[in-house]
Parts: structure tokens; C-alpha cells; sequence
């Protein structure tokens, strides 16, 4: 009989109300399972009430402790629920049991803790199964691994019942690890069970402690992975070697996810999936081999706190033995001169040690050789996009043909993918589109293809959301159509430079001195790098000379924005200590405008 028939059968309460309320209260309790799994945290019960005007009655839960536990490495994403209520007390004397039967394998009373209370569906099964041969009367023709006991089973008490099953598993605990701080499931940790017959229960603890925390301990919530993740997808267009393809099926395991590749970087999300994806991963020798990966990545500097990211975004990785990787990093010295840079290529693109990638660098660096660009150009192209060694030659062609039609060639090119490399990732028809962008604000091919050498990042970024965004928001604060080109021709970095963390705090700066936004129009009209100096190393100093030594009125820098690209000590102090010690009123372009010459012929001559 349930709680609520018992209580409503009583003659106690013949006379309480109907309208009963249901009241839940979390209390704490000194957790009794401190494991070496993960930090300490409280272990809630409930208090169970029943309310009506004049009555109340607590029913203390105390041994639904087990169903509340929190998740320590791994909360499986499809864990079975916990056993009926009225079974509570054999999932306990199970678990108790179960944990007895890992500590005789060599594990620790907090691990074997652990794994026992976050095992249900293998607990569930052992409790089953007992109960079933208890049923069915089968202990007298039940044998153990195959072999017949030689005591009569029916006669034992049920947590030996449960040790019995446990050890004719034959898995000696390795399935309830996996299914507790892994997170498989039931039949996803059979299987990977069957590739660890050979290691020990607490060795195997050891490697899925080292594990997460040499993927996970610097991870960053899986956002920056993801996006990394997608923009290495993107741009691959060569045939790609075994290592790639599984990498890709992992990823492909992440993305059917419920918050999809940005959640690489959670171990409770991607964990159960590498693993899934590299059961080998626990095979690994953990000193000789993992430990030894970890010292040969920090010694071509990447941190800890890296190294995951590195690892997730291409796992088979850690499979290599380590003197095939030092050959693959000095295959890229050419480029990246010394071991430190490939460090932090591989913090880009952790495919560079792929196969694959090996051998579309040499053709790289081959096609930017036929194509005259110089090698110092290509290395850093390569440095600070290394993405550019998963493109084919024959895409990354089509965009060079592309740029050339604006007579952009050999050390031009250089200059121009040395400045955004990213540039030959794109598709030629996003490419054209900027071009076509252009020319209808009035701009000629010639002057098309002196604006992506001055800032070739305009023809990576996006039309609709970056460049027709910019030109609105220039035209809301004055600067209009007819005034765009000459303002473009002069700064084209205007147009990606960002409005919200740029624009307009330096705009709003020069406000708080009495200038309109209309005035602030007309100096970038008139001056159009204006917006690009910074507040604090140009802004700021210059006006505060103009405004408090100058004693200027601050309408002048109106009338000569200029006045903010002279270096202040080295031009515009020398020269207004100059005019002031001969007593001389002018005009800050009459004092800056001029050419050394110039200036001595008017304000140094003897007077």
C-alpha cells in the first residue's frame, strides 16, 4: 500500500480535508560519498508533508538518498530511472555489495563508492537478474563463469547473490566505470568493455580521471571549439586520410546533439563520444606514452589548458607515437621557423599533423612559388591562417585569378594575402560580389584593386552584414553618398573597423568636448583615418594640449582634423613652443601644415 492510501485509510484522518497540499523540503547532510571522482558537495534528502488547516505530517525519505545523487564526471544522457520505492532497499544493499566486490579488484573504497552509486542500469541488471533466478528457483543449476559452485547458492543472502552475478559478468567492473564516468550506455559500454579485457579496473580509473582532465581542463564551454570546428570543416576541399574521416564521424556524433558542436568542450557532452569514437583511448599507456604527449606539446608551446582543444578537435592525435609527430612538426619549419610557431599553428588548426595536410603543404607552398609570391609572404600566410594547408591548389587558384583581374600579381599578391589570408578561402563569386559592391559607390577597377591593397580584410568580410551596415551607419550620422568614395579611397579600414567598439566610443569622445555629431561628419569627411586613432594614444593626449597649453578653442581641430596624424612630441610641440616664444598667433594648419622648410622660412627667419 502506498503512502497516500494509508494515510487517507486511517481513521486518524477521517476528517481531513480533501484539499491536500504537497510539500517538499531539501536539507543537508554530510555527503557520505566524498569521492576522489570530483569535489565535495552536499547530500540532500527530502521531507515529505501533507498539509491542511489544522494538521501536518512530515515523512522523512531517508532512503531515497540514492535516487538524488549528483552527477560526478559523466551523468549518462539516457540513464535508466532508479528502481521502484518499494525496491529501495535492494538497489542500496546492491550498491553496497557492489562496491564491496570492485574494492577486492584493487580500487579505493571513494571510487568503488562512486562507480557503485552512479551505475543504475548495471545495478538494475544485477538486481534482476537475482531476483529472477530467486523466482525461478534456478540458483541450484546456475553456474558461475561456467562452472558449478561448489555451496548452495539459494542459501546465501542477497548482497552475496549480487557479488556472484557481478563476477560471472566476467567484466570485473570494467562496464559499470564506463557506464558511471564515461556516461555510456548499458550496450555502448559492453562493447567497449570487450577492447579492455586485458587492463586492470583501478589502472583503467586512472587513464578516465587523466583523460578528462587532459581534454577538459582548460575547456571554454565548447563556443570557440565548435565555431573552430565548422570553419575546419568548411574550408576542406582535399581527400582526406582515416585519421580525418573518424575525427569527422566524432564530430558528426557531437553535431546530432541537442546544442551541437558547441558542445565539444563539454566533457559530460563529447566525453562519452570520444570514447565511443577511440574506445583505443583507454589503452593507451598512461606514463609512456600519454604523459609523454602532454610534456612534447608543452615543449613546443602549448599550455594545458590548450591542449584539450587540440586534442578534441583532432583525437587520433594521441594515437601517434611521438617521433612521427616531431617529423611532421619539423616539416614545417620552412614556414614557421622554429618549433614555438608550429605550436601555435597547431592551436589553429590541429589537422597540420594529419596526412593529409602534410602533403597539400608542400603543394601550397609549391603554387604560391609558381604564382611569384614571395616565400617570406607565403610563411606568414601559412603562420596565421595554417587553414590555407587544407584548400586544394585548384581552389585556392580560382581566387588568385580572381584578384588578378584587379592587377594585383607576384609581390602585390604577397602584400595582399600577408595582410588577410583568410581572402583565398573564399568563394570567387563572394569575392566578385565585393568587387561589384564597390564599383557601384563609384569605384574603377584600378581603384578597386588599390583598395584591397591597402585593406584586403574588405574582401572577406560580408556585404549584408558588415559593409551595407557600415555605409548606413555613416550616412545616419552625415556622411553621405556623394562623399563615400573620396572617405573610402582615403580609409577603406573604415568600413571594417567595428562600430560599437571602435566608431562609436571615439566618436562619443570627441562629443564631450562641445562637438556635434554633425561637426564629428565633417572632420571625417575632411579627414578620413579620424576614427581610427586611438582614444587613449592619440585622442586623448592631443587634445588636451590643444585645449589646456594651446588654449585653443577646440572648433580648430574642426577646421583641421589633421592636426591628430602629427606625432605631438616630435612636430606639434617643437613647433607651437617655437611660435609661442616669438609671440605669433596662427592657425594650427598654418603651424602643421607646412613642410620643415616651409615652417623656418615663415616662424624661424630672423626677424
Amino acid at each position: 500500500m502506498n503512502i497516500t492510501s494509508l494515510i487517507m485509510s486511517s481513521s486518524k484522518f477521517l476528517t481531513l480535508p480533501t484539499d491536500l497540499s504537497f510539500t517538499f523540503k531539501a536539507f543537508s547532510s554530510p555527503d557520505i560519498r566524498n569521492l576522489s571522482f570530483f569535489s565535495n558537495s552536499s547530500n540532500p534528502f527530502f521531507t515529505f508533508s501533507f498539509q491542511s488547516h489544522k494538521f501536518k505530517f512530515h515523512f522523512p525519505f531517508k532512503t531515497l538518498h540514492h535516487r538524488i545523487y549528483p552527477s560526478l564526471l559523466a551523468n549518462p544522457p539516457n540513464a535508466s530511472p532508479p528502481l521502484a520505492d518499494d525496491h529501495s532497499q535492494s538497489l542500496e544493499e546492491a550498491q553496497e555489495a557492489f562496491s564491496e566486490f570492485l574494492q577486492e579488484f584493487g580500487v579505493s573504497h571513494k571510487d568503488s563508492t562512486f562507480i557503485s552509486m552512479n551505475s543504475p542500469r548495471y545495478l538494475r541488471m544485477l538486481v534482476d537478474g537475482v531476483r529472477e533466478l530467486d523466482e525461478l528457483k534456478l540458483w541450484s543449476s546456475w553456474k558461475c563463469q561456467g562452472k558449478k559452485l561448489d555451496l548452495d547458492l539459494e542459501l546465501l543472502g542477497f548482497k552475496e547473490k549480487i557479488s556472484y552475478l557481478a563476477l560471472d559478468k566476467g567484466d570485473n567492473g570494467k562496464v559499470a566505470l564506463l557506464e558511471s564516468a564515461v556516461g555510456l550506455s548499458l550496450s555502448s559500454a559492453m562493447n567497449v568493455a570487450r577492447y579492455l579485457s586485458a587492463e586492470t579496473l583501478p589502472g583503467l580509473i586512472d587513464k578516465v580521471k587523466y583523460m578528462k582532465e587532459i581534454f577538459f581542463s582548460g575547456s571554454n564551454g565548447g563556443k570557440l571549439l565548435g565555431k573552430n570546428a565548422r570553419r575546419m570543416m568548411m574550408h576542406l576541399s582535399i581527400p582526406i586520410d582515416e585519421d580525418l574521416q573518424q575525427t569527422l564521424s566524432f564530430f558528426e556524433k557531437i553535431e546530432a546533439r541537442r546544442g551541437g558542436l558547441n558542445m565539444l568542450g563539454s566533457k559530460d557532452a563529447s566525453f562519452l563520444y570520444l570514447v565511443e569514437s577511440f574506445p583505443r583511448l583507454l589503452l593507451l599507456p598512461l606514463e609512456s606514452h600519454m604523459k609523454a604527449m602532454e610534456e612534447f606539446l608543452k615543449n613546443i608551446g602549448i599550455s594545458k589548458e590548450l591542449m584539450g582543444n587540440i586534442l578534441i578537435l583532432f583525437p587520433p592525435i594521441i594515437f601517434c607515437d611521438i617521433e612521427v609527430i616531431k617529423t611532421r612538426v619539423l616539416a614545417f619549419k620552412e614556414v614557421a621557423m622554429e618549433e614555438k610557431n608550429v605550436g601555435k599553428m597547431l592551436i589553429k588548426y590541429p589537422w597540420i599533423l594529419s596526412t593529409s595536410i602534410q602533403e597539400n603543404y608542400k603543394e601550397v607552398l609549391s603554387f604560391f612559388d609558381m604564382e611569384r609570391v614571395p616565400k617570406t609572404s607565403a610563411a606568414h600566410a601559412i603562420r596565421s591562417w595554417p587553414h590555407l594547408l587544407g584548400c586544394s591548389t585548384s581552389k585556392l587558384k580560382l581566387m588568385v585569378e580572381e584578384i588578378s583581374k584587379l592587377g594585383v600579381r607576384n609581390k602585390k599578391l604577397g602584400q595582399v594575402i600577408c595582410k588577410s589570408p583568410q581572402i583565398l578561402l573564399r568563394k570567387p563569386q563572394e569575392f566578385t560580389q565585393v568587387v561589384s559592391f564597390l564599383k557601384g559607390l563609384g569605384f574603377d577597377e584600378e581603384n578597386v584593386g588599390k583598395i584591397i591593397c591597402r585593406c584586403p580584410e574588405i574582401f572577406a568580410t560580408s556585404i549584408e552584414n558588415t559593409l551595407e551596415r557600415k555605409l548606413k551607419f555613416l550616412a545616419a550620422i552625415g556622411v553621405s553618398k556623394v562623399h563615400l568614395p573620396r572617405v573610402i579611397k582615403k580609409y577603406p579600414e573604415l568600413l571594417v573597423s567595428d562600430t560599437d567598439r571602435t566608431i562609436r566610443p571615439r566618436m562619443k569622445y570627441l562629443m564631450t568636448f562641445g562637438l556635434s555629431e554633425r561637426d564629428v561628419a565633417f572632420m571625417i569627411r575632411r579627414f578620413a583615418p579620424l576614427l581610427g586613432y586611438s582614444i587613449e594614444e592619440v585622442l586623448r593626449p592631443k587634445l588636451d594640449f590643444l585645449v589646456n597649453t594651446m588654449e585653443k578653442p577646440i572648433t580648430e581641430v574642426v577646421e583641421y582634423p589633421r592636426y591628430f596624424s602629427y606625432s605631438l612630441e616630435k612636430k606639434i610641440k617643437p613647433r607651437f613652443w617655437t611660435i609661442k616664444a616669438r609671440n605669433v598667433e596662427c592657425s594650427l594648419k598654418d603651424m602643421l601644415g607646412k613642410n620643415d622648410e616651409e615652417f623656418a622660412a615663415e616662424f624661424m627667419a630672423p626677424q
